[in-house]
């Protein structure tokens, strides 16, 4: 059996000017569901605020990846 890459879409917009904001994305591997992706999303995206903070998660969502639509 074949799984799709799930990516886990969210805007990210600067702290200091919130109407400038930037589509990310993180892959998981094959194996990993759309229901793995939203119950870890939140370690996934407070890791990664971490590591940016200059940043703030302002939309998030878990999907198939490569959908065309790249709004949260």
């Amino acid at each position: 059996m074949r799984f799709a890459m799930i990516e886990l879409f969210f805007v990210a917009c600067l702290s200091t000017d919130p109407a400038s904001c930037r589509d990310r994305s993180l892959l998981y591997a094959e194996e990993v569901g759309l229901m793995t992706c939203m119950m870890g999303a939140p370690a996934q995206l407070a890791r990664w605020s971490e590591a940016h903070p200059g940043q703030r998660i302002a939309r998030w969502q878990c999907r198939m990846a490569g959908q065309a639509d790249r709004t949260a």
